[in-house]
């Protein structure tokens, strides 16, 4: 099945490289791909379950999905994850 989910506090491709990183290493998600334009993640994955883990994962980042809360600490780790992938 595959999933659009629309994130918060995505800049540049930095981010997408630590998201892209990150989200691929979760058993059965494949195929991720970031729209920094459209500020989304899209992946194939086997069901709900995933979907979830990989929800938990972008805020873990700090990059929580749209309509979720956006505090300043999930603006800071982003910028962390930004420079992160970056550097990598």
């Amino acid at each position: 099945m595959t999933t659009t989910i629309k994130i918060q506090n995505l800049k540049c491709s930095g981010c997408a490289n630590t998201i892209m990183k990150k989200i691929s290493t979760i058993e059965n998600v494949t195929n991720v791909n970031v729209s920094i334009e459209e500020s989304t993640v899209t992946f194939d994955s086997r069901g709900q379950n995933e979907i979830k883990i990989v929800r938990h994962k972008m805020a873990v980042l700090g990059y929580p999905t749209d309509g979720e809360s956006n505090s300043v600490v999930s603006k800071a780790k982003s910028y962390f994850s930004c420079a992160a992938g970056k550097i990598a």
